[in-house]
């Protein structure tokens, strides 16, 4: 596993909504939000930073129109790739329903779209109004958002494909090790803290806290 943070526990919890560009060749970041409170403040940083990783390797790694729940530790990452390459992911807690998730997901994405351009879905942008604090907000209580969404969306629930690890996602031949090693929006602190973790972690997540 990848992910595991120590955190104050909460029940359902959103954690981050990140907006991507799925592209030809590699994806692309364009809008990030987060709600890390119940996260170290002094890991946030590397929270941060491995959430946008985690998000880019999903990314690259769902076909155009799939949707996924990939487990890591106690979290699950959702990832919608729709048919133009826009993505949504975002991190959870397993208590979090995958529907509502996904839901949200779809919501800002097509929210996104409408105000973005697809010719400018080239890095991060400050065109989009909303900001996705306010959506993590809006659906941090999957009870109140819930019964709207069964009546507003027609996702199938069925076409969400589950995953127990991350290297369930990662196609043949590949290691996580050896995608954090290479990539470059990881620090070298983020490396090192990875690195650390894996060798005293029994399942192999990356903990902070």
């Amino acid at each position: 596993c990848l992910i595991h943070f120590y955190k104050r526990r909460q029940k359902m919890k959103l954690f981050s909504l990140v907006i991507v560009n799925k592209g030809d060749t590699q994806a692309t970041i364009l809008k990030t939000g987060y709600d890390l409170s119940s996260i170290s403040f002094f890991q946030r940083g590397t929270a941060q930073e491995f959430i946008t990783f985690t998000s880019r390797i999903l990314t690259e790694r769902t076909s155009l129109g799939g949707r996924q729940s990939v487990k890591e530790a106690e979290y699950y990452c959702h990832v919608f790739v729709r048919s133009d390459g826009l993505t949504g992911v975002c991190f959870s807690d397993h208590e979090y329903p995958p529907r509502v998730a996904h839901t949200m997901i779809s919501r800002v994405l097509d929210d996104f779209a409408g105000q973005v351009p697809k010719a400018e879905w080239t890095g991060e942008t400050a065109k989009f109004n909303g900001q996705l604090e306010s959506y993590l907000a809006k659906f941090q209580d999957p009870s109140k958002s819930d019964s709207m969404s069964r009546l507003q969306s027609d996702l199938d629930e069925t076409k969400i494909i589950l995953h127990n690890t991350i290297e369930a996602v990662l196609e043949r031949g590949e290691k996580l090790d050896d995608l954090v090693d290479k990539s470059e929006a990881l620090s070298l602190q983020s490396k090192a803290f990875y690195k650390t973790a894996r060798k005293t972690n029994s399942c192999c997540g990356t903990s902070w806290g």
